[in-house]
Order: C-alpha cells, then structure tokens, then sequence
C-alpha cells in the first residue's frame, strides 16, 4: 500500500439554497469528474494504465481517488507548475484539455475546485470563476499532416471517418466526407495508406490535436506489379547503356583493383 498515493478533488459551492454536498451532487458531475482525473493522470496510456479507485465524502464534495504513487507524484508537480506560471499551456494536450473542462464547470456552476496530493502540502491548485485555465489559442494553428498505416475501420451513421492504425501516433479517427467514401470502388480495409489531413498542431511542442484530423487524401502504398511499366524502364536502360563497354566500365568502378 506504499505505493498507492490519492489525489482530492474538492467541490465547493451550492444549488440554489442548498449547500453541495454528496447527496445532491448529480450522477453526472461525478462522471465528467471520473473522465477528467483520468486523462489529468494518465493522458496518452489508458489501456495500460493502473488501477484508479473512487471514493466520495462530506465537505462539501470531496471527491478522492487513489492510484499509482508514482502518478500522484507526477501531478502534484503539475499542479504545482500550473499554479506558479498560472497558464497550462505547456501540458499535454489530454490534461490541458481536463483542467480546462475543470475550468468551464466552474464557470457554468459557479463551483470553486481545491485540488490537493496526498504526498505534498505545497501543491495545491485552486479553480474557481475568477481564475482563467484556459489554452492560449494561438499556439495552436491549422496544419496539413502526413500518417501512415493500416485503415481498419471506414464509415459512420452521421460523421463518417476513417479508423487508421499507426506505429507512431496509435488509432487515429479521421473525418471523412462521405462522397469521397463513396467514390472509392475497392475495399480498403485492413490495407496500408498513406493519409494526407489538416489538423490543429501546437506551435511550441508539435504536438498535434487529434480529434481535429480531417481527411484531404488517401495515398495508396500496396506495391503492384507493373509488367509494361517494367520493361518500359528496362528499354529505356538498354538504350542508355548501349554504346558502354561493360568491362571497361566494371574496371573503372573497382578502380583498377582485380577482385
């Protein structure tokens, strides 16, 4: 157990008349608050991550989560980051992306947020309607993208989009209009592309925001055998090399030296 740490999350504020307490805090304030601790501790490894358990107290609303001691360290040097240069937009985009959530709650309910460690008493954050954790956004600009891997999923009942399995980046789900879906006459599943796209990309890191992806273009990669383009290079050799004595050309490449 000494390699469990936990982090606290308290909610402070009303509804209407009454004061926030566990018994009137909605299913899902609690769910928007499990989605965010998870992307705040483990942003870009979720499958593998290790387990987060939740509990809920008084206190107002005290919501505690314990996990990975090694985690909990990490955020508490985020969060103590966060609050010294008062700005969060050198996080990772999942985290940034979590505090501003955190942020805008507190604007819609006029709740303030104290978050605290269990492994320091010096870092403490506090979110509330006055504070402004919130991207910069013009670090963040339109940029066109090249992918490249296996596309294992196609469609979508409203948005359609492309699942593209890459070594580099993971599964990318990237926005395809339909017309050009329905344009393509083979089927493309489970074959290698190359994948032309706009998305948002940080200016600073490079990182890039990848629920922004939108397709412009497919770039087919599968070799195929090409028999006339393939004697068409061959002639075309044949007529360059066809006033050069091999021999003479072989001794000149190994420099005079007899293998």
């Amino acid at each position: 157990m000494d390699k469990i740490g936990s982090i606290e999350i308290r909610v402070i504020g009303s509804k209407g008349s009454l004061r926030l307490s566990p018994e009137i805090y909605d299913i899902k304030e609690i769910a928007s608050m499990l989605q965010n601790i998870e992307d705040l501790l483990y942003p870009s490894n979720k499958k593998d991550r290790p387990i987060i358990t939740y509990d809920i107290e008084e206190g107002s609303v005290r919501n505690i989560f314990k996990t990975s001691l090694q985690a909990i360290i990490g955020f508490s040097a985020v969060i103590g980051q966060i609050e010294k240069v008062n700005s969060i937009d050198f996080l990772d985009l999942k985290t940034a992306q979590a505090i501003e959530n955190i942020q805008n709650l507190s604007y819609q309910k006029n709740y303030d947020f104290e978050i605290t460690t269990s492994v320091s008493d010096e870092a403490f954050l506090k979110i509330n309607p006055n504070t402004k954790y919130l991207r910069t956004e013009n670090i963040w600009v339109d940029a066109e993208l090249y992918f490249y891997g296996t596309l294992t999923n196609v469609g979508g009942k409203t948005k359609a989009n492309i699942h593209l399995d890459t070594d580099e980046f993971g599964s990318l789900a990237i926005e395809t209009p339909k017309a050009y879906l329905q344009d393509q006459e083979e089927n493309l599943l489970y074959k290698k592309f190359g994948v032309r796209a706009t998305g948002k990309q940080n200016i600073e890191t490079g990182e890039i925001d990848k629920s922004s992806l939108k397709l412009i273009k497919l770039i087919d990669f599968s070799p195929k055998y090409d028999d006339k383009y393939l004697n068409s290079l061959i002639a075309k050799a044949k007529s360059n090399w066809q006033d050069v004595n091999p021999d003479e050309w072989l001794n000149n490449f190994r420099g005079g030296y007899d293998a």
